[in-house]
């Protein structure tokens, strides 16, 4: 038989522990963008991902146990030149068909000034997985446009990738190896 004296310190040591600070924020795709910037012969062409989505949680008491994830659907890229997004969509370039989601999933988040952090985790673009880091600015949180809606800002977010590490290899030459790509998030925050 259970004393009850004990239950009791159970159930107050349960209730003393501290809660969560972990918030889970929702990816506001019309607010945010995933964008890039290539080389083409003695020039640079831009373009985005106009379709993807994730969630960022953050812990606000400790940012190494927050955490990032995003889908990002590849046949919505967008260099505003149709013929141009037909071909990169193409087995030339990103194989939708074959590959239709390019993902992110961190596995770290680490604060290395305030306010600056760098987030490191698993990238897969073409098939091809690799590990890579970004510096992102935390913007921090405020009110929303509607009533009682809680957004988190992530800005000026940038890294450089190999396009060919991805095994995107159309066109050497003409157009650079390296595709800048640059990040800027507005997420809401999901109701506990």
């Amino acid at each position: 038989m259970r004393h009850p004296f004990r239950t009791a310190l159970a159930v107050l040591a349960l209730a003393a522990l501290p809660a969560l600070a972990q918030d889970t924020y929702k990816i506001d795709p019309v607010h945010s963008e995933i964008s890039f910037k290539i080389r083409h012969l003695l020039a640079k062409v831009n373009g985005r991902f106009t379709k993807f989505s994730g969630t960022v949680k953050v812990d606000t008491k400790d940012m190494a146990k927050s955490s990032v994830e995003v889908s990002i659907d590849a046949a919505s890229v967008n260099t505003d030149v149709e013929a141009r997004d037909k071909h990169l969509r193409s087995d030339a370039f990103f194989d939708v068909a074959k590959y239709p989601t390019i993902t992110f999933k961190s596995t770290s988040v680490k604060e290395v000034a305030k306010g600056k952090l760098e987030v490191t985790g698993d990238f897969t673009l073409h098939g091809v997985t690799k590990r890579i880091t970004f510096p992102i600015s935390n913007a921090g949180t405020g009110p929303g446009m509607q009533p009682g809606v809680v957004v988190a800002g992530f800005v000026d977010g940038a890294l450089t990738l190999d396009r060919n590490d991805y095994g995107i290899k159309t066109f050497p030459g003409a157009l650079g190896d390296e595709v800048a790509i640059s990040l800027n998030v507005e997420a809401d925050k999901v109701s506990n």
